[in-house]
């Protein structure tokens, strides 16, 4: 559901920055009133796992469809809202500048619509009120599908919000919306089962790394060994799952296709041209690939590679901006 820069006009993109930005510095603010500087390497671990997961997109059975995992529920379940935001905000941001997915003119708009759902009303009005009574697998998977098909469907709707306030015409709102909902409400429950499978693990093996866990559970493996395993798994899903991933338009991508007929639509230079010149420089990775190249390796070395940064740069904005005053990390 990454929203090209084409979709946007720069009013409502300088918009969309704004508020995401809002966000973002009362998420900054929340972390370091918290002070739980035993988030750090979670954040970077998980950061990379849902790098990588969205690199594989799932087709839709019968729709010529596919989807991708977000990712802002299940980092919110496992870092709380503001945390899960920053860390939603790095895969972005890296995911943008290095391997141009994503616009960086609509870059605001893709944080608040992939990022903000998940991470404050998924985990505030969802998963916290039915963790409140305590944890366990069926409260796990009920929250986690629950809050992936609600949080996707409004932002699917905001892409199509969006897409009317810009004026895009090739986009008819009515007929837009009215295809936009549907797909992502399958794409949704694929995340919710991926979400519940992946937290259901956590819960198993260190129970209180899920946000709001009540009680003193006792995991079946260390929390070094937890996050080297769900370290392993981005390394394996982004160097090796990827390259199964579906071929298939995302959902966004089909319902521009099925609306407009294409993907492409135009824009008119200026801010746009800028925005655009910015991005090809940056990304030495397009689309997941090496430039110039079709060879399957580009892919590997994009899930690696920016798995790898994703987990660094989460990690080192944590120290570099103090986002934790006692930054001493349990063992």
């Amino acid at each position: 559901m990454h929203m090209a820069d084409a979709l946007v006009t720069p009013a409502v993109a300088g918009t969309m920055y704004a508020c995401s930005a809002a966000a973002a510095g009362y998420s900054i603010y929340k972390v370091r009133k918290e002070n739980d500087p035993r988030k750090i390497p979670l954040m970077g671990v998980m950061g990379a796992f849902v790098f990588a997961a969205q690199m594989i997109n799932f087709t839709i059975p019968g729709t010529g469809s596919s989807g991708h995992l977000c990712g802002g529920m299940m980092l919110s379940a496992l870092l709380g809202p503001y945390a899960g935001f920053l860390t939603m905000i790095g895969v972005l941001l890296i995911q943008c500048l290095f391997f141009a997915d994503g616009g960086l003119l609509a870059l605001g708009c893709n944080v608040w619509n992939m990022a903000f759902y998940g991470c404050f009303l998924g985990s505030l009005l969802i998963w916290k009120p039915m963790m409140s009574a305590g944890t366990n697998k069926k409260r796990i998977t009920i929250a986690s599908i629950l809050g992936c098909v609600v949080t996707l469907q409004l932002g699917a709707l905001s892409v199509s919000l969006e897409t009317l306030v810009s004026g895009i015409t090739e986009l008819p709102f009515g007929v837009f919306v009215a295809t936009m909902q549907p797909i992502h409400l399958a794409i949704g429950l694929v995340e919710g089962v991926i979400t519940a499978v992946v937290l259901c693990f956590v819960h198993e093996a260190r129970p209180e790394l899920l946000w709001g866990a009540k009680g003193k559970e006792e995991g079946r493996f260390s929390l070094k060994k937890t996050l080297g395993i769900l370290a392993g798994a981005a390394a394996v899903i982004g160097g090796v799952l990827s390259l199964f991933a579906s071929a298939f338009p995302d959902g966004l991508e089909w319902s521009m296709e099925k609306v407009a007929g294409t993907t492409e639509l135009a824009t008119a230079g200026g801010v746009y041209d800028t925005f655009a010149n910015i991005q090809e420089a940056t990304s030495f990775l397009p689309d997941y690939a090496l430039k110039g190249s079709e060879s399957a390796i580009g892919t590997t070395i994009s899930g690696i590679v920016g798995a790898a940064i994703v987990l660094l740069v989460c990690v080192g904005c944590c120290h570099l901006f103090r986002f934790f005053k006692n930054q001493k990390c349990i063992n």
